[in-house]
């Protein structure tokens, strides 16, 4: 298995995760959230599920600097709706790191645009998982607060 491979198996395999719990969340607490502070249920998701676009422009060093979401102004309907919009950029993203070889895995320079922290490519793609594994965390303990049973993620 090549390294393009592995990280791609570890990106679908987190995102299945993701998924299963996001579908734990009955309809009626989308909008629930621990604090004011926090992020809501439906926000978290939207969050994780928009960033494969913010993500694929860096990894791919594009342009941030006029970055728009393709979900600004737009509803968080269901669940179902936020998955099937998500799509087109969740496949983009992951065909983007089947392309990448093995030097360019090892040897590219990424800047992350937020604080400029430069980051090897491959190195930077597991802390994009990282950042998706740590709002599933978050996401269980939403579920724990609001007493709902959590789904089996260690299958």
């Amino acid at each position: 298995m090549t390294q393009s491979e592995l990280i791609f198996l570890n990106f679908t395999e987190i995102r299945r995760r993701s998924i299963k719990l996001w579908n734990g969340l009955p309809e009626k607490y989308y909008n629930w959230k621990p604090d004011e502070k926090a992020m809501s249920a439906s926000e978290m998701i939207r969050h994780v599920l928009e960033a494969d676009y913010g993500w694929n422009i860096i990894i791919n060093q594009g342009d941030m600097t006029n970055y728009q979401t393709p979900w600004k102004n737009r509803p968080f309907i269901n669940l179902k709706d936020e998955l099937e919009f998500a799509k087109p950029y969740r496949n983009t993203f992951l065909e983007g790191i089947r392309q990448f070889s093995d030097k360019e895995l090892n040897e590219t320079e990424i800047v992350h645009p937020g604080n400029g922290d430069k980051k090897i490519l491959a190195k930077y793609l597991l802390r994009i998982g990282y950042h998706e594994s740590v709002h599933a965390g978050q996401f269980l303990s939403y579920l724990r607060a609001m007493k709902i049973d959590r789904p089996n993620i260690w299958d």
